[in-house]
């Protein structure tokens, strides 16, 4: 992987916890994430004439902007309704099953090669994202999260994990057929617009003026940190392997965790510090692979 697709993809993974932690401090979490949507949206189209005329988009790469929106729409939703009805330490490592998808489709959908360094890579990310919410060193605390494949909860899980890596493999495409930029836009334009549709549901009247009211500071914040997460991570993922680019955006999670020990007062036991290292390991190995 390049230096600057590697330093693209980890400045994306910067912006989700700072994202995040706007979501938890804002007070309707649902309406507050479709505002930060509309910010990003409203940030994007001015900068529309710096990043150049709009390209005819093909049928094709329209589609790909929907279904990719849908896609990561359908992540949240699941992710959310996994972690209403479920455990987090249960929940958590479930949705990281994304990570175990997109090599496979890289290498079966979109021809990528992976380098045995780069494999190595991927599974200690895989490996370290899994285990971060682990409650002990022990196998049956691994296996736990797959004994009630029945369990509602579960299922969305790992729903929320094939849906992801189904909506990187439409990111991939469409960023190698049209304008990174460009292609963003209408991403995040179609997500608004299947939010949009959510929210204007009859349970969300006068909930939205209200949200924006209670959080103005914050919104506006989050337009500029979503544009830069959304943005940096497509160009990118233009210039490195989906295979790659994925797992190492994980990086996140190290961000996570450093913000919830510095912030939010959390505890960072040794199985979360362990985990920490692994994904930062693996990042390296895929750098040099």
């Amino acid at each position: 992987m390049s230096t600057l697709a590697f330093t693209l993809i980890i400045f994306s993974a910067l912006m989700p916890s700072f994202w995040n932690l706007l979501v938890k401090r804002s007070q309707d979490k649902t309406v507050f994430i479709w505002w930060m949507f509309v910010a990003a949206t409203g940030l994007m189209t001015l900068a529309l004439p710096i990043a150049g005329p709009f390209p005819q988009p093909s049928w094709r790469v329209v589609g790909l902007g929907a279904v990719g929106g849908l896609c990561f729409m359908l992540y949240h939703l699941f992710t959310g309704r996994a972690y209403r009805n479920g455990d987090l330490s249960l929940i958590y490592p479930l949705a990281q099953t994304a990570m175990f998808w997109v090599p496979i489709w890289g290498i079966l959908i979109l021809g990528e090669k992976v380098s045995g360094l780069g494999t190595a890579g991927i599974g200690l990310i895989l490996f370290g994202a899994y285990s971060i919410q682990l409650r002990a060193l022990a196998w049956s605390e691994v296996v736990r999260p797959f004994r009630n494949l029945r369990d509602p909860a579960v299922l969305a899980a790992l729903a929320a994990g094939f849906i992801y890596s189904v909506g990187s493999v439409i990111d991939k495409t469409g960023v190698m057929l049209y304008s990174p930029f460009h292609f963003t836009f209408l991403l995040v334009g179609f997500m608004l617009l299947f939010m949009t549709l959510n929210v204007m549901r009859p349970k969300y009247r006068g909930r939205v003026m209200a949200e924006f009211r209670a959080s103005r500071l914050l919104v506006l914040l989050s337009g500029p940190i979503i544009m830069a997460s959304f943005l940096s991570f497509r160009y990118g993922l233009q210039l490195a392997p989906m295979s790659y680019a994925v797992p190492v955006r994980q990086v996140s999670l190290l961000v996570g965790v450093l913000i919830g020990v510095l912030f939010l007062g959390d505890t960072c036991g040794r199985i979360r510090f362990t985990a920490a290292l692994l994904i930062l390991a693996g990042a390296a190995l895929i750098r040099l692979g």
